[in-house]
């Protein structure tokens, strides 16, 4: 058989065309408009989230429905001007108190930091013996103090005194009760300030004694601003207990807002319960507003310690707002 020239053939036979495979072209991207984000699941976190609701509500449909709270009494009681007179004692005794006993922790500290011998083991027996006892044995001895001295004087040791009080005149209810509470929030107060010192890099004090400043001067201007950052949330901690503290003046015959309470529950037995939820919820309130107060102070002292100062929570509502706002304009659009 005979090949025509110019013509090569092969011995194999040669594959069809389709079985030749093709180089696989990529689809094109969606634009990013078209996409849609799809976010990780998370089935734990929505269970704990439901069960954590489920028992949410089932104490506030106790609380609610229970008659044994007796709500209607606790609406009638809540604003009594008996129970307004008790909180504005509570909050004169708070406010005394929680400046004396800051002014006076900040002086104990500073001796506890002071090279002076006498001073550091002086203010040292100061926070051992008020931090050893109890709030309320101290209250009652100051207020049976008139028992062990009759007057007090003002003079030289074992000789003449110059100025002679009588002691019973001085120590009224309410100034028993701001004494007690301000030598005992002094020795907490104290160890909160000394931590906040000490807490200020050595590097600022160096740097203040190079430049040749007064005592004085490094410690309001550099030392004691930068000594805020930690203070603050512990003298609040504090300050919180101390508003529940002022609970205890009912033993010096002092009738803050638990006193009113209590006396007034002795008379009208049945309205127990309810007159406790107006102590707890004036307490709840008085803390809260403390704790406000906390947020925006910190925030102040924050100033220069971060890059950005966290968001207050009326910029937490409208940073969440303009989110649903995005996420819905995505949803339509996809």
């Amino acid at each position: 058989m005979s090949e025509s020239p110019g013509i090569a053939v092969s011995s194999g036979s040669a594959p069809p065309a389709e079985a030749i495979p093709r180089p696989v072209v990529p689809a094109e991207p969606k634009p990013l408009a078209a996409q849609r984000v799809l976010p990780l699941r998370r089935p734990g976190r929505w269970i704990t989230t439901a069960v954590v609701l489920v028992v949410v509500a089932q104490i506030t449909h106790g609380l609610v429905t229970n008659p044994f709270y007796q709500w209607d009494r606790f609406r009638y009681w809540f604003l009594r001007p008996t129970i307004l007179d008790g909180l504005a004692i509570t909050l004169e005794v708070t406010a005394f108190s929680a400046v004396l006993g800051l002014l006076g922790g900040i002086l104990i500290a500073l001796g506890r930091l002071s090279a002076n011998p006498v001073l550091r083991a002086v203010t040292w027996f100061y926070t051992w013996l008020f931090r050893s006892v109890p709030l309320v044995v101290l209250l009652v001895f100051l207020y049976n103090f008139s028992a062990l001295y009759k007057t007090l004087s003002l003079g030289v040791p074992f000789g003449p005194a110059f100025f002679t009080f009588d002691e019973s005149k001085l120590a009224t209810d309410m100034a028993v009760a701001v004494v007690g509470l301000s030598l005992n929030e002094a020795a907490y107060a104290s160890e909160v300030v000394r931590g906040g010192i000490l807490s200020v890099d050595q590097g600022q004090h160096e740097a203040a004694a190079a430049l040749g400043l007064p005592k004085g001067y490094q410690f309001t201007r550099i030392v004691f601003p930068q000594a805020l950052r930690s203070i603050t949330p512990n003298y609040v901690n504090q300050l919180i207990g101390l508003i529940k503290a002022t609970s205890l003046v009912f033993y010096v015959s002092l009738l803050d807002v638990f006193g009113t309470v209590q006396m007034m529950g002795s008379t009208y037995p049945g309205d127990i319960v309810p007159l406790l939820l107006v102590a707890t919820v004036w307490y709840l309130i008085l803390t809260s507003a403390v704790s406000v107060v906390q947020f925006y102070v910190e925030r102040y002292f924050a100033r220069g310690a971060t890059r950005t100062l966290p968001p207050t929570p009326l910029q937490k509502l409208r940073a969440g707002l303009g989110e649903l706002r995005a996420r819905a304009r995505r949803e339509a659009v996809v």
